[in-house]
């Protein structure tokens, strides 16, 4: 959707235009949904962030200046309250300080290169299982980077607008998540290396 054609159905909403309204929902429902999905890992806890995105939406539209595009300020809402969520469930957080421990340092990874082995079918699917099992052990701020560049495609201008942060902090945290991940993922290949 054009940014003015956002700019036309936000417009519509404030005059009380409920099918606009349906309009914005279903464009940005299973995205929103899917995100908080790799937030949570909960398809009830996914669900409630969903109603309760789409709650602030209606609520707040005509706060809505339209500096950004609309779905930028609706993931900055999806993800706060998917933070929040975190942040009161604390027996599912993993401490960013584990990650800390290394930033200013250039150390050397020892990384597997695994981008030419052939995977079957099997295989891919216990990958994809265990890529998503990775991404949900990352520390929530890492993992939101991560979820809106590499899943969603928002550019780092737009995730530092959607999390209040700025695009150096996106940068750094999206390389460590990365980092993390590819770590994790040889981590995994080694595992079936060692299986044969």
């Amino acid at each position: 959707m054009k940014h003015s054609e956002e700019l036309e159905l936000i417009e519509a909403c404030r005059r009380g235009e409920y099918d606009c309204f349906e309009r914005i929902v279903g464009e940005h429902e299973r995205k929103i949904y899917n995100l908080a999905l790799r937030m949570l890992g909960n398809p009830d806890d996914a669900k409630d962030i969903l109603q309760e995105t789409f709650l602030k939406v209606y609520d707040h539209i005509d706060k809505f200046r339209g500096d950004a595009r609309l779905s930028t300020w609706i993931y900055r809402i999806a993800m706060n309250e998917a933070l929040m969520k975190i942040r009161r469930d604390k027996g599912r957080m993993v401490s960013i300080d584990t990650f800390r421990q290394t930033e200013g340092e250039d150390r050397a990874l020892d990384l597997e290169d695994w981008g030419q082995k052939p995977l079957d079918k099997l295989l891919t699917r216990e990958l994809g299982a265990e890529m998503e099992e990775a991404i949900s052990r990352l520390p929530e701020d890492y993992r939101a980077v991560f979820l809106l560049r590499d899943v969603e495609g928002l550019s780092n201008a737009e995730i530092a607008r959607a999390l209040d942060v700025s695009v150096p902090a996106v940068k750094s945290r999206l390389h460590r998540a990365r980092l993390f991940l590819r770590g994790e993922l040889t981590k995994f290949f080694a595992r079936g290396k060692n299986v044969h």
